[in-house]
């Protein structure tokens, strides 16, 4: 792992561990053990860190959806939801979830690359279920997006209530959003 991913993946742990205003690049440094210049000499500002740490997120999404660009709805979607499941098993929360919390305080360039993140995420969710709606493998009857809307608000909500309650509703809530779009014989 390079210096600048090491940094980008340090910061994604505190994002999502103590939040965006919760740390510093001296933080980061005592961490992977470098001078904050180093930091300073890939990302000038804390601003450029939030935002390639979001862009190495987008990433992520971009390369699961090649993976699964071929297979079934269904398989799609259980791929969207393994990412929210490792996220929970990790003990970590979204990182849309996180930077949402410190929205009000962030930098335009990092609220513009989070709605990037987001809308990305969305679109898909949405894509998936239309087409299995078209299929016949899922059967709702609200408009997609708004189905994707609802899938997406209680993965990100279960992953964060879940530490706090029985940790098997994570599993409860997964399985639900599955049955909820089996179609109806």
């Amino acid at each position: 792992m390079t210096t600048k991913e090491s940094i980008i993946e340090k910061a994604d742990q505190y994002i999502r561990n103590k939040g965006y205003n919760a740390f510093s690049f001296k933080d980061i440094s005592n961490d992977i053990g470098i001078k904050t210049a180093s930091i300073h000499y890939h990302f000038p500002t804390k601003s450029d860190l939030g935002v390639a740490t979001i862009k190495e997120h987008i990433e992520r999404v971009e390369t699961l959806k090649i993976e699964v660009a071929n297979k079934s709805p269904l398989i799609k979607l259980e791929a969207f939801l393994a990412v929210q499941e490792q996220i929970k098993k990790e003990g970590k929360v979204c990182l849309v979830g996180s930077l949402a919390t410190d929205l009000n305080t962030l930098d335009d360039t990092i609220k513009t690359e989070l709605q990037l993140f987001a809308n990305i995420v969305l679109t898909w969710v949405t894509e998936i279920l239309t087409e299995g709606k078209e299929l016949k493998i899922f059967d709702f009857q609200m408009p997609s997006r708004t189905k994707a809307l609802m899938i997406i608000t209680n993965m990100i909500a279960i992953v964060q209530l879940s530490r706090l309650t029985n940790q098997n509703d994570f599993d409860v809530v997964k399985q639900t959003i599955l049955e909820e779009l089996k179609p109806k014989k």
